[in-house]
């Protein structure tokens, strides 16, 4: 997470492959509700989310057993005709 910070600091606009990065380390770390923020910023910036996106979403929900959640996003993954 800081390597992202750098990049920002820098002036590099973050782009999907960067966040997908992200989610997964917050995944890796258990950190669920870093990895929503940064799909809320991923979304606010304009980029579309793609199944890699999603994937790290959900196992990271899962992780912090918040199924709730990652039933959610798994019928929102569905919805963009994306598949699993």
């Amino acid at each position: 997470l800081e390597l992202f910070d750098e990049l920002q600091r820098r002036g590099r606009e973050p782009d999907i492959i960067t966040y997908n990065a992200l989610i997964s380390a917050c995944e890796k770390g258990t950190q669920w509700e870093k990895a929503l923020e940064i799909f809320a910023e991923l979304q606010q910036r304009g980029l579309e989310p793609n199944v890699i996106t999603y994937n790290a979403l959900i196992s990271a929900c899962e992780k912090g057993a918040q199924w709730e959640k990652a039933v959610e996003l798994f019928e929102e993954l569905q919805q963009r005709g994306l598949e699993p």
